[in-house]
């Protein structure tokens, strides 16, 4: 099956959910997220801001931060690239590009510090290959951090037997 068409299909599964009922799902996923064992042992965290039919991220963000995690959103920077920014509170956030709320302020570019990244996507298979929306944002960002453990995140109904891959996709380390 093409991508596209597969984008298609996981997206009609999505509209079988209400938005509460995708909430619901979600305390489900982020709270075995909250006790993974790379979660807890990491210092800094990339993590994705969620937009309305991903795995909502908006709790747990503010919630490592709390506990004192440094944690770090992407940036849409131009039609090929993400950067990586600190986020501190939603006092940080502005919307950006695709209506995604992205936190202002300098780059953070150490990505050796990066000890964990959590990745969305619209699809993943149980070999870690990640089905993303099509414009190779995240694989560009990832290819940049080869040695951060990539952790993709996505509810059941967005789990597939086989993600079609090509010499530009970055594999997930586990699919939560």
């Amino acid at each position: 099956m093409l991508k596209s068409q597969l984008r298609q299909e996981i997206k009609d599964r999505k509209r079988q959910f209400s938005r509460a009922q995708l909430d619901e799902l979600s305390q489900t996923i982020t709270a075995r997220l909250l006790v993974h064992p790379r979660l807890r042992a990491a210092n800094t965290v990339l993590l994705y801001y969620s937009l309305p039919d991903e795995v909502n991220t908006h709790t747990i963000i503010d919630r490592l931060v709390a506990a004192g995690k440094q944690i770090l959103l992407p940036v849409v920077i131009d039609d090929e690239n993400l950067e990586v920014r600190h986020y501190r509170g939603p006092q940080d956030l502005r919307e950006g590009d695709f209506h995604i709320l992205e936190p202002i302020g300098e780059p953070f570019t150490a990505y050796r510090q990066i000890d964990l990244i959590i990745v969305p996507g619209v699809g993943f298979d149980a070999s870690g290959n990640r089905l993303g929306r099509g414009k190779g944002y995240y694989d560009r960002l990832l290819r940049q951090m080869p040695t951060v453990y990539k952790l993709g995140m996505c509810f059941d109904f967005q789990k597939i037997e086989a993600v079609p891959t090509n010499q530009h996709d970055i594999c997930m380390d586990e699919i939560l």
